[in-house]
């Protein structure tokens, strides 16, 4: 047998102190670096470039009334008075359009508690306006996968036209004149479908007096 092949073989056994003592500072060094690099000097320049370029988005894109801040028009709000126009359900918890717990229902077509959702959902609306006989837009029954959806369909919109205009004593052509006003379309037909942002327009029809 030959045995010079074994005696050729690396050594298996650990590095000695002294050289592991030398990989330790230059190991600091580096960790110490990229933690500035990209937990500080990263994030500052982005905010910094955005609060210059585009200071209301980097500010939570909020919406303000009379000096008071009412909500971001990202993030969706709770409504339930007729006069006001209503968003999505939310499934987020303890309460609804959290922002720090975004989360959908995870409901799947078949679990009785989606259904007993939108059945809940679709009386509130038929509370609120026994007259209406048009079939609910499905956005209206159902929560968005984030729980914050800021926004409505036109059609959903539209079915809440005439129960808005009649509470507030507006013409129902004033209302839907809002409504396109807050229309918002993508910038590609590709990237998505219009949408009305409830909380702006519900802003808006406290800012204008009923025409008849």
């Amino acid at each position: 047998m030959n045995t010079d092949a074994y005696s050729q073989q690396p050594s298996s056994q650990p590095l000695s102190a002294p050289l592991q003592a030398g990989l330790v500072r230059p190991m600091v060094v580096l960790f110490v670096a990229l933690s500035l690099m990209t937990g500080l000097l990263y994030p500052g320049v982005i905010t910094g470039i955005a609060k210059a370029v585009f200071p209301h988005q980097a500010g939570g894109s909020l919406l303000e009334k009379d000096g008071k801040t009412m909500g971001s028009e990202l993030i969706g709000q709770p409504f339930s008075d007729p006069k006001y126009f209503w968003g999505r359900l939310s499934a987020t918890t303890p309460m609804p359009y959290n922002a720090s717990a975004s989360s959908g229902s995870n409901l799947g077509p078949s679990n009785p508690s989606l259904a007993d959702a939108a059945r809940a959902r679709i009386e509130a609306l038929h509370a609120a306006d026994p007259g209406n006989h048009a079939p609910v837009p499905v956005d209206l029954v159902t929560s968005s996968a984030s729980g914050l959806d800021p926004q409505i369909s036109p059609a959903a919109a539209e079915y809440q036209a005439a129960r808005v205009a009649r509470v507030r004593g507006f013409a129902l052509e004033q209302v839907r004149a809002l409504i396109a006003a807050h229309t918002e379309k993508p910038l590609l037909p590709v990237l998505g479908d219009p949408g009305v942002n409830v909380l702006k327009l519900n802003l808006a029809l406290d800012s204008v007096a009923p025409q008849r």
